[in-house]
């Protein structure tokens, strides 16, 4: 059996029943609608949106975050990129890449278009998000690596099944889809920093739904097309890691899923936690004689911008974003990550007193500082694995998402995706994405 044919008779099949798995679907979906709507007014959100709104479709339209209304692949690249324009969406580490970005604005797009249940939607979301993890661990950290964006690549690969599930294709028809969608996955870490980083989860939604739609009227293509000879696999650097089908239909990897509570690249925020620890000890700006961080080496590539002079480089770099936390910045916060931070010479100067050390000892999702101070060296380490309590997760992104869209639009959002499955449950969503404006974020 390939790997295409597992995955698109798991994706076409499975009931998507498993509890604590649609439990963390619930906080996902809330959480990618908050930072969505929170994103509007960003420059590639304004951008995509403009181009979208420039589609029509003969079978049907879909909303988009700020309202308008275009083709279900137009509106799935705009709201992929609008929610990712933030970064400040969820994280899985084993499928190293940002899952809900590219898999949910697929699934609702054509959830819309065709007048889809709610229950459907969920349905197609859970086999989605699952089927880009397994992707994203077949492909392994070598995909990553050699420099591809797992939210663009990945990401189209579990897009893809969940606009499939919409669609209710069969496990043939997905088996195409999931092929097709091997030729057309793309995204680059080089993008990091720019517009072409939430592009690349817009991309990933988009080419998502047009490779559904493309099976749903029976286009085909190899069957080997993720691991044979001069196929996506073989050709992207991915390990083909065989374990990572293991259990599929039976366990879930989906809910290890990490959630951002810092504005910026979630490599920085094991080092914001493990600072939050030694805050608790007294550590701050004026008595921080010099910090050290010690990260996994892998990250050095991705978020270690030594000094940002803008707003999106500084939401990846360890020693700026370092230097706020020490000296009493939110790093929650949207506003704070701005040519004026980059340029504040109290923050430039604890900045040039971070040193970030590669430590192969240290696990990828943990860092571990060391603050000197006049009175010693206060310590402390944290891994965002260990982040796992549903319950103080919830109440962390609920506070999250009063703080970015107010308190009155946040309740309303937690109850519209609790009610999700109801009747005109997605409807009731769709409404609140279209018609809520930006916040105001001054």
């Amino acid at each position: 059996m390939t790997l295409a044919k597992a995955l698109g008779h798991f994706a076409a099949t499975n009931p998507a029943e498993d509890p604590e798995t649609r439990r963390f679907l619930g906080f996902s979906l809330f959480d990618w609608a908050t930072v969505g709507l929170a994103g509007v007014d960003e420059p590639v959100a304004q951008a995509a949106r403009a181009v979208a709104l420039g589609s029509a479709s003969p079978q049907g339209s879909a909303s988009l975050f700020g309202g308008g209304q275009a083709a279900p692949a137009a509106a799935a690249l705009a709201n992929g990129a609008t929610s990712h324009a933030l970064d400040y969406d969820d994280t899985h580490f084993g499928y190293v890449g940002h899952p809900s970005v590219a898999v949910i604005p697929a699934a609702l797009a054509l959830a819309e278009a065709r007048g889809a249940s709610g229950a459907t939607l969920i349905q197609a979301l859970t086999v989605g998000l699952e089927t880009a993890c397994r992707v994203g661990a077949w492909l392994g950290r070598p995909h990553y690596e050699a420099g591809f964006h797992q939210t663009g690549t990945s990401g189209a690969f579990g897009a893809t099944a969940a606009a499939g599930r919409v669609l209710g294709l069969d496990g043939e028809q997905m088996m195409q889809a999931l092929s097709l969608v091997a030729t057309r996955a793309a995204g680059l870490k080089s993008q990091f920093g720019t517009m072409g980083k939430p592009l690349n989860a817009g991309f990933a939604a988009e080419v998502g739904v047009t490779c559904a739609l493309l099976a749903e009227a029976g286009a085909t293509s190899t069957p080997e097309a993720l691991e044979g000879p001069q196929s996506f696999g073989p050709t992207h650097g991915g390990s083909a890691d065989s374990k990572a089908l293991a259990g599929l239909g039976e366990t879930w990897l989906f809910p290890n899923v990490s959630y951002k509570f810092h504005a910026c690249c979630h490599g920085l925020h094991a080092m914001l936690e493990a600072l939050r620890g030694v805050k608790a000890q007294g550590a701050n700006a004026s008595n921080t004689d010099t910090v050290e961080i010690r990260t996994h080496p892998r990250w050095l590539a991705v978020c270690n911008q030594p000094a940002p002079t803008t707003g999106l480089q500084a939401k990846f770099s360890y020693r700026l974003t370092a230097a706020m936390s020490l000296s009493g910045l939110d790093t929650a916060a949207l506003a704070v990550y701005s040519e004026e931070t980059c340029t504040r010479p109290d923050l430039v100067s604890l900045r040039d007193r971070v040193t970030v050390i590669a430590d192969e000892a240290v696990p990828d999702t943990a860092s571990k500082v060391a603050v000197k101070t006049p009175d010693g060296v206060l310590q402390s380490t944290h891994d965002v694995l260990a982040d796992s309590d549903p319950e103080q997760i919830e109440a962390r992104l609920k506070e999250k998402s009063s703080t970015l869209l107010g308190a009155n639009a946040s309740t309303g959002l937690w109850e519209d995706v609790s009610a999700i499955e109801r009747q005109n449950g997605i409807t009731a969503l769709i409404s609140r994405i279209a018609a809520t404006p930006a916040p105001d974020r001054a």
